[in-house]
C-alpha cells in the first residue's frame, strides 16, 4: 500500500464499495463540490455539473486520494483526470440497478460488442453506451478543451497498464488507478 491508502483494491471490492455508495442519493457536500469545480476548466466543470450525484462523490474521493498520494505533483490535469475519469457514463442514462446488469455484462465479455450496441435505441443503447464510457468521456473531454493527459486518462482508465497512453505518465497513472480502485 502506497502513503496515502491507495492501492489495495480489487475489482469485486472496488465494485461493492461503488455499489453501496451509489445507493445514498445527493451531491458531494458543498465544501468538495467547490473544491472539484476549482480543479476543473469551465467546460470540465459543466460536464461535472452532469454526472450523478453518487458519482460525483465517488470522483471527488478518487482526486482527494490522488492529491494525497501525489502531493505537489497533482497538477490540474492529473486532479481533473481523477474527477472526469467516468464522465463517460452520462451519456448512458443507466440507473444504479441497470449499471449493475451492465457491469456484469461487461465482465462477462460483452464490452467487445458493446460499440455496436451503443448505436441502438433503448435498453440496449443505454448499456452499449455505459460499456463505451471510457472512450465517450474521452470524446467529451477533448470537446471540453481538456488537457491530454485527462482525455487520456478518461480513454485508459479500465485498460490494463501495458496499453496506457504516454501522456500520462506511468507514476501519475499507477496513482489514479489505485486510488479509483481504493
Amino acid at each position: 500500500m502506497t502513503r496515502a491508502g491507495c492501492g489495495a483494491g480489487r475489482t469485486a471490492g472496488h465494485l461493492v464499495r461503488r455499489f453501496l455508495g451509489s445507493l445514498r442519493p445527493g451531491p458531494p457536500e458543498p465544501a468538495a463540490a467547490a473544491w472539484a469545480r476549482g480543479h476543473l476548466l469551465p467546460g470540465e466543470a459543466t460536464l461535472f455539473s452532469r454526472m450523478s450525484g453518487p458519482d460525483q462523490r465517488h470522483a471527488v474521493g478518487v482526486a482527494r486520494r490522488v492529491e494525497a498520494e501525489l502531493g505537489e505533483r497533482a497538477a490540474r490535469p492529473v486532479l481533473a483526470a481523477a474527477l472526469l475519469h467516468d464522465v463517460g457514463k452520462v451519456d448512458s442514462g443507466l440507473g444504479t440497478l441497470a449499471r449493475v446488469a451492465a457491469t456484469v455484462v461487461g465482465l462477462a465479455g460483452g464490452r467487445a460488442r458493446a460499440a455496436t450496441w451503443s448505436t441502438r435505441g433503448g435498453w440496449i443503447g443505454r448499456l452499449g453506451r455505459y460499456l463505451r464510457h471510457p472512450q465517450i468521456g474521452a470524446d467529451l473531454l477533448a470537446a471540453a478543451g481538456s488537457d491530454s493527459l485527462t482525455v487520456a486518462w478518461s480513454r485508459d482508465h479500465h485498460l490494463p497498464p501495458e496499453r496506457w497512453d504516454p501522456a500520462v505518465p506511468p507514476e501519475v497513472a499507477r496513482a489514479l488507478k489505485a486510488c479509483d480502485d481504493d
